[in-house]
């Protein structure tokens, strides 16, 4: 169990720093490609890493959309038999054509095994961080 854990958090890692560093590749390879998506700033749920690509480019198209910084803390993983949940505390630093933005979000990963044991996202969960 202790392995398992450990393993969630470096693929929890993984998935952050190509986030932050802005390495798209390597990011969208951490999901499923059936993964969902439910961001506060879109409408409706992303049924797909296709979906959340083209949503992405769309972004960077319309916004000038860019990942400066990512910065995870307050993390916490639970497991259970094949499948893990990951929770953490997320600042992102962003730059889009109107400038540079700090976010606060809660973010919830849903991880799960697969045959070769590597533990992918299947579900990402994204909300803004409640200000105390």
């Amino acid at each position: 169990m202790r392995d398992d854990r450990e393993q969630v958090l470096q693929a929890a890692d993984a998935l952050v720093a190509a986030f932050a560093t802005g390495q798209l590749d390597a990011y969208f390879e951490s999901f499923t490609p059936d993964a969902t998506f439910v961001f506060h700033t879109t409408e409706r749920r992303v049924e797909s890493v296709a979906e959340y690509r083209r949503l992405w480019a769309g972004w960077v198209a319309e916004t000038g959309f860019k990942v400066l910084d990512c910065r995870s803390s307050d993390r916490k993983v639970q497991l259970w038999d094949g499948t893990a949940v990951f929770t953490h505390t997320v600042e992102t630093q962003i730059s889009t054509l109107g400038g540079t933005e700090t976010l606060h979000e809660r973010e919830t990963i849903v991880f799960r095994r697969g045959a070769d044991r590597r533990w992918l996202a299947v579900h990402e969960h994204l909300s803004p961080a409640v200000p105390l």
